[in-house]
């Protein structure tokens, strides 16, 4: 993922090669005649001169020299056919290019300084630090959209353990036997009205039948909210499928806007492998729509409120298509959990 960060532009003149060692990465992305031709009938072409990697093997260190230069053709222009050519191409910092022209006509060359992520956080933002609040993805559950204090969690995980492996030990009936002994030393007892007093397993069972009963109703009430408040799936243009986990406030975030989100990436198969995240620290962010980011992240977000969370399911058309990227295999679909931070 890369960022725009200025405009950068170039001429290059026929017979003077333009040498380019850039302070900063440069992406060229359009090249044109100029308005004055020196031969309206004759094509001109833009060459780029650089230098190759050098392959270095496993067990050996490279060599000190200078990597081979190779030149290769960036486009052809003739007057009246074809007048300017879109590219892009990125120049790396610190490194020496040579822009040269074959044919008589000037070239005008437009791009833009960019800001390039590192590649093992790429594709959508960094983890560089900053006073924003933290935000784990990881915590967001089926209980995401209901009232904490309506939820007992002690209550409710006593509920599981007993649905899973029946009553808790201390709350079974006694056994006949059991019942009878205690009834027979309840009637030798008596209480201080002078009546027998009432067996242990007597008073147990009731209570025992109380406490089954309100944790039944309780877990009863939040099973029928949960079920109430269960997040639907719906599907729009591009086959992207969207889930929102939790609903935000205040007005919905449209094309054309600064967006800063929080998320979590992943390969959307049967290994579930995590290849990005931005949960802490700055948040990442980009303007929505603009093709700052994949199509699928361009669609998918529109609508989303601040502080709403939303589950992507994003198919490879709508992401990195046939060819993928870094930790992204081709045809890849993406499963991505995004909060909306804020946006302007």
């Amino acid at each position: 993922m890369s960022i725009e960060v200025g405009v950068w532009s170039a001429i290059v003149e026929a017979s003077k090669p333009l040498a380019l060692d850039p302070a900063a990465p440069i992406r060229i992305t359009n090249v044109a005649l100029g308005h004055e031709l020196q031969d309206p009938n004759a094509r001109t072409t833009l060459k780029l001169v650089y230098q190759t990697l050098v392959p270095v093997d496993d067990d050996e260190e490279a060599e000190e020299s200078e990597a081979p230069l190779a030149a290769t053709v960036l486009c052809s222009l003739t007057p009246g056919k074809i007048e300017h050519a879109i590219l892009n191409i990125v120049l790396e910092e610190k490194e020496e290019y040579v822009l040269d022209i074959e044919g008589p006509n000037t070239l005008h060359l437009t791009g833009n300084y960019i800001d390039l992520k590192p590649t093992d956080m790429s594709p959508y933002g960094s983890e560089m630090d900053s006073d924003e609040e933290d935000f784990d993805l990881n915590e967001v559950s089926s209980d995401v959209e209901m009232d904490p204090n309506d939820i007992d969690d002690e209550a409710r995980f006593e509920e599981i353990d007993e649905a899973i492996h029946g009553s808790p030990k201390n709350l079974k009936r006694a056994r006949d036997s059991e019942a009878g002994e205690a009834g027979k030393t309840a009637k030798k007892q008596k209480g201080q009205d002078g009546k027998a007093a009432k067996p242990e397993s007597e008073g147990a069972a009731g209570g025992e039948k109380k406490e089954k009963k309100e944790k039944k109703e309780k877990k009863k009430d939040v099973e029928g909210k949960t079920e109430k408040q269960a997040p639907k799936e719906r599907e729009i243009a591009g086959g992207i499928k969207i889930k929102d986990t939790k609903i935000g406030t205040g007005p919905a975030v449209k094309k054309g806007a600064n967006v800063s989100m929080r998320y979590i990436g992943k390969l959307n198969n049967a290994s579930g492998k995590q290849f990005d995240q931005n949960t802490k620290g700055k948040p990442f962010s980009f303007r929505l729509g603009q093709g700052e980011v994949i199509k699928g992240w361009d669609e998918g977000i529109v609508g989303m409120q601040v502080g709403g969370e939303r589950v992507l399911t994003i198919p490879s058309a709508m992401g990195y298509g046939k060819k993928g990227t870094d930790g992204i295999p081709g045809n890849s679909t993406l499963h991505f959990e995004v909060k909306l931070v804020s946006f302007k």
